[in-house]
């Protein structure tokens, strides 16, 4: 609902006439030739070019054009745009159009209530009564969202100072505290402004000393305080700690301390004075143009209120109106750039610093790394470092802090090293940044403990950044006990210590202690931010705890963190983790704007949960919503389409792959390779494969389990040599692959010698997976009574797996005895497990046992255990079509039929004959030939070749082994019909071509 204001803006008059009335489009359009010769169908990039064109020159009119056109033009105002259209009113200084759009605005985000309260306060300083209405809508956005930001405080801020009410600078103090910025270094500063100005020094003092950042402006404030309050010795201590802390102080910082001298009496003054003095001739700082200090204080006082864009504006007017800047002014208008997130503005501003050769003074080189650095460009900020021909111990932390936050772990412990070879003594922020490096780095630890001992022995080890530093760094290398040493000798709570530890216990897998920790912050009252409640929620996941889940999810809901992005992430991540996608649905439904990240969550979280049609959904939305996929989305759809066997949609998403440069990603190309395999392609699979050269063993085995599969051993065996000469380590999974290809083709001696090479060659030690490689290789060739000892001379106990390799076996080579031996073992370990009745059952058949075959179809039916049917299923145009036998529930039954048949007599007439061994039924002849015609994978084939191109290949997927005489009938239709035939069943590939198989009819 529209925040309905104090006056009404739709019936505010504007030299005599009504607001509505006056903004009239058609004459916004006659009046500029340029825009009425424009096209109609403009697209919003060229509106925002526009209407940042309005605000950066103050033309109102071109705004009000630009507006106008988009209504005429059938323009889809969308939030984003109209967010922008409120932005150019206000600062265009339309305070009554930036008020009625956002009247007008439906769907409100926290950038339209910023940007209308920026307005608001903006005007402020002229309209008094706009004071009170910016309090009211700040309610109102309280009552609406949740989530406020720096930027919300800001106006609201600056609103307060103007209200001449302490009191609600105090309420806006304590809101920010409450939401966790009480110690924002903007929030904070602008409040110890705020204070100092009311004359509460000892408030303002106290909020001073917490801070965790301080500049020199900051700095300034205090001073002017006490040198305003009479308090000019307190002024020339505070100037003596300043100098101290390493910072430079500037011209105001100087005239505030000379001032204080002044006051004080004349042996203390005398003294002061020479030593400030010194200070000042050390620095420069005495400037015959005493106007640069007015324009400096103007753009700090700007940047004070976050007002970052009028510091900006303010310092293009100082050098229009050629007033001569100096350092302080760079300094001031590069904060500036970092508050307006310009990198390309910093640049320029780079630029004039070079050009007027203050970039050599070492306080406008510390803000320029300062401000690349928060702007992510690394590379520019370690330019500039790299110039400097002098630094100070700011130079540094900077510098170091930069690397360790954008993945330069290493260069900023170098630095660090650096540092301390030159004698420079290191302070509590750089040893903070250099642990943080520490805890991204493999060998992190061993310098992480050095800097323990340095910390102790120079008595900063109970700063609070440093002990969490160093807590962290213990916890991400899973030494939970040095942790826990640091974090209980800490007096004050310290939640960004909390958080660390919570982590670190997640990291060692004792997430319940994480959980006891959230309890614990709960139960004492302590207010926990967004990264505690993801932190909880990740927890949570890990040890699959949905009751705790739910509680941390509903604490979240009361502390109203659920709007956050980070906290409904982990919230939904935690779902997913516990099998929830119902609930995973709601709160992923729930988020506004979800990212990358909460898009590729829901994601995996279907496909780990079996429902990857629906994965694939997901997907095609977050490509309308405009979201890109990164390269673990990608390795997570393309895993999506492995297991649906949709060759089709693995396309579609491997060309979306090359086209977001994704494809050389070793986990995306990866899973490619997989993906191409596992639906059959293993010729696209291969060629992929030889396009990446890529060192990774994941890729290599994915490569060697695809062509096992596809029954293609001597290349399979093939690659691991060559793999082997590439030096690449194969691990277990190798081995895996190795035995398969071996057990597909019937390579036994092979197999035993691959087998015997894991441990005595490659020092891998044999698993059970390997084991049951050996025996399903055993078992196919017949040696029945081999895999039987293999069997009972393992480490291990035998899987239900193993038996059914080798009752396989059994039936195979119809030994009967063996078989049911076999039978009632995988039974005692399965008792409801089909496949052992069945194949008992089967072998009974086989050897004409029919009266043993019933009993053991009448026991299944005793102990209830139901046999899974047998179904083959193909890919048409990404529509899947299921077959199951005698199947007549298609829409084409009859066309189906009629063409199975067709394909019977063409067959028969090439020289197929029906087995009726594997029609395992005590019935007439003629009846089992009849029964076999209309097996799944035949209805499926003939779907295929009445559905398909005859040039593409057919692709069927059963669900189970497929039976002797379909393989048979299916090697005579790919030769008859010409067309390549690819069938994977529940053990590997078939591709039958020109009337023979890959598998060699061994399988």
């Amino acid at each position: 609902m529209p925040v309905q204001p104090n006056l009404r803006l739709g019936s505010v008059l504007f030299h005599g006439r009504r607001f509505d009335s006056f903004f009239n489009p058609i004459r916004f359009l006659s009046s500029s030739s340029s825009f009425a010769s424009s096209s109609s169908s403009s697209s919003s990039p060229q509106w925002f070019s526009v209407l940042r064109s309005a605000v950066a020159t103050a033309d109102l009119a071109l705004g009000k054009r630009a507006h106008a056109r988009i209504i005429t033009s059938g323009q889809n105002v969308d939030r984003f745009l109209a967010n922008n259209l409120i932005n150019m009113y206000s600062k265009c200084g339309s305070i009554s159009y930036a008020r009625f759009l956002f009247d007008k605005m439906p769907d409100r985000d926290l950038v339209t209530w910023n940007s209308i309260l920026a307005a608001i306060a903006q005007s402020a300083d002229s309209v008094v009564e706009n004071v009170q209405e910016g309090f009211r809508i700040f309610h109102c956005l309280r009552r609406s969202f949740v989530s406020t930001s720096r930027l919300t405080l800001a106006p609201v801020l600056k609103l307060s100072s103007l209200s001449g009410y302490i009191w609600a600078s105090e309420a806006v103090h304590g809101y920010a505290v409450k939401i966790g910025l009480g110690l924002d270094v903007f929030v904070s500063g602008a409040l110890v402004n705020i204070y100092s100005k009311y004359g509460r020094i000892v408030e303002a003092r106290a909020l001073f000393d917490r801070m965790p950042e301080r500049d020199v402006v900051l700095w300034n404030v205090m001073l002017k305080a006490y040198v305003e309050m009479g308090l000019e010795e307190e002024a020339v201590c505070l100037f003596s700690d300043f100098h101290r802390g390493g910072l430079r102080p500037d011209g105001i910082t100087m005239r505030c301390v000379l001032s204080g001298i002044n006051k004080v009496g004349p042996e203390k003054g005398k003294r002061y004075l020479e030593q400030v003095h010194a200070n000042a001739t050390k620095f420069s700082l005495f400037c015959e143009n005493s106007d640069v200090f007015l324009w400096n204080k103007t753009m700090s006082e700007y940047l004070q209120v976050g007002e970052s864009w009028s510091a900006v504006k303010c310092f293009r007017s100082m050098i229009r109106s050629k007033v001569k800047y100096d350092s302080v002014s760079l300094v001031v208008v590069l904060s500036a750039v970092v508050g307006a997130n310009d990198l390309e503005l910093g640049r320029r501003i780079h630029g004039v610093s070079v050009k007027s050769g203050f970039c050599s003074i070492v306080s406008v080189a510390n803000s320029l790394i300062n401000m690349y650095s928060k702007l992510g460009s690394v590379y520019l900020a370690r330019k500039v470092f790299k110039y400097m021909k002098e630094f100070d111990l700011i130079s540094l932390n900077s510098m170091i802090s930069c690397c360790a936050q954008s993945g330069f772990e290493e260069e900023s412990i170098i630095i660090f090293l650096d540092l301390l070879k030159n004698g420079i003594a290191p302070d509590q922020f750089t040893l903070a940044s250099v642990l943080r490096a520490c805890s991204s780095l493999k060998e992190g630890l061993y310098l992480a403990k050095q800097i323990h001992v340095h910390a102790v022995k120079t008595d900063t080890v109970s700063d609070r950044f440093v002990s969490t530093a160093l807590i962290d760094v213990y916890s991400r290398s899973e030494r939970m006990e040095e942790a826990e040493v640091i974090f209980e000798k800490k007096v004050e709570f310290d939640l960004a210590s909390w958080n660390a530890m919570m982590f670190g216990y997640i990291v060692s897998n004792q997430s319940h202690e994480a959980l006891k920790l959230m309890s614990l912050i709960h139960a004492r009252g302590e207010r926990a931010d967004e990264i505690t409640f993801a932190t909880a929620a990740k927890a949570s996941g890990c040890m699959v705890a949905l009751e705790q889940g739910k509680q941390i999810h509903g604490l979240v809901i009361k502390m109203r963190f659920d709007k956050d992005l980070y906290v409904s992430s982990g919230i939904l991540d935690m779902y997913v983790k516990c099998g929830d996608m119902e609930s995973a649905n709601t709160v992923f439904t729930d988020i506004p704007a979800p990212d990358d990240v909460a898009w590729t969550t829901m994601i995996s979280g279907c496909i780990e949960n079996g429902d990857e049609d629906r994965a694939l959904s997901i997907y095609h939305r977050m490509r309308l919503s405009g979201v890109q996929p990164d390269e673990y989305t990608f390795a997570t759809l393309v895993k999506a389409c492995s297991f649906l066997t949709a060759l089709e949609q693995g396309r579609q998403i491997h060309a979306n792959v090359i086209k977001l440069d994704c494809a050389s990603d070793p986990f995306v190309g990866t899973s490619l390779v997989d993906m191409y395999a596992k639906c059959g392609n293993i010729e696209e699979a291969y060629r992929l494969f030889r396009r990446m050269d890529i060192k990774n063993v994941a890729l290599w085995n994915a490569m060697v389990v695809g062509l096992a599969q596809h029954g293609n051993a001597r290349e399979a065996l093939d690659l691991f040599g060559f793999m082997i000469c590439n030096h690449i380590e194969p691990d277990r999974v190798t081995f895996i692959g190795v035995l398969s290809a071996c057990g597909h083709s019937g390579l036994i001696s092979e197999a035993y010698e691959y087998f015997t090479s894991m441990r005595e060659k490659y020092g891998i030690e044999p698993e059970i997976e390997h084991y049951a490689c050996l025996v399903d290789a055993l078992g196919r060739s017949g040696r029945v009574q081999e895999a039987e000892k293999l069997i009972s001379s393992m480490p291990f106990k035998a899987s239900a797996s193993m038996y059914r390799a080798l009752l396989g076996g059994c039936r195979i080579k119809g030994d009967t005895e063996t078989g049911k031996r076999v039978a009632a073992q995988l039974l005692a370990l399965e008792p409801s497990d089909s496949a052992a009745y069945v194949l008992l059952s089967n072998i009974y058949a086989a050897a004409n046992r029919w009266d043993d075959a019933t009993d053991a179809r009448k026991l299944m039916r005793q102990k209830n255990v139901k046999k899974d049917p047998g179904f083959s299923w193909t890919d048409v145009k990404n529509k899947v079509h299921l077959f199951v036998v005698d199947d007549k529930s298609h829409p084409e039954t009859d066309v189906i039929y009629k063409k199975v048949d067709d394909l019977i007599k063409r067959i028969k007439e090439e020289g197929y004959v029906p087995d009726t061994d594997f029609m395992l039924l005590d019935v007439e002849e003629e009846e089992k030939e009849c029964a076999l015609y209309y097996h799944s994978e035949k209805l499926a084939i003939a779907y295929g070749l009445i559905s398909t191109p005859p040039s593409t290949a057919i692709r069927v997927i059963k669900n189970l082994r497929v039976c002797g005489d379909c393989h048979n009938a299916i090697k005579f239709i790919s030769k008859v019909c010409e067309r390549e035939i690819v069938l994977r069943d529940a053990n590997r590939f078939h591709r039958f071509r020109d009337g023979s198989c890959s598998c060699g009819d061994y399988w």
